[in-house]
């Protein structure tokens, strides 16, 4: 099983996660990460470190969520491995709570 970045982390892209990824799963585009369901050993830590709970089990994604399972993947094929927690968005606040934001997301 992988762990997800979900719709939350569109235009936040907080980092803290990135810090605690013991085998650097992470991978940063414009503005969301995505973890790479290759690289991703079920560890959980990064959780708990997603200050918008955008990161779910793989499992716990609903219906609505299903489509970033694929999305995770398709886009840690080709966005760089992020190993470094990076500042955030100086909006990304403003838009933690923001939904639907499915259509911001830049690939």
């Amino acid at each position: 099983m992988t762990h997800v970045v979900t719709e939350a982390c569109i235009r936040c892209k907080y980092t803290d996660c990135v810090d605690v990824c013991p085998v650097d799963a992470f991978r940063a585009g414009p503005n969301m990460l995505v973890i790479d369901p290759q690289e991703c050993i079920d560890c959980t830590l990064c959780i708990a470190e997603c200050p918008v709970d955008a990161i779910l089990p793989e499992d716990d994604l609903s219906a609505e969520q299903q489509e970033y399972l694929s999305l995770n993947a398709r886009l840690a094929a080709v966005w760089p491995r992020i190993i470094e927690t990076t500042d955030a968005p100086p909006d990304a606040d403003e838009w933690a709570t923001v939904t639907p934001k499915r259509h911001l997301l830049e690939e």
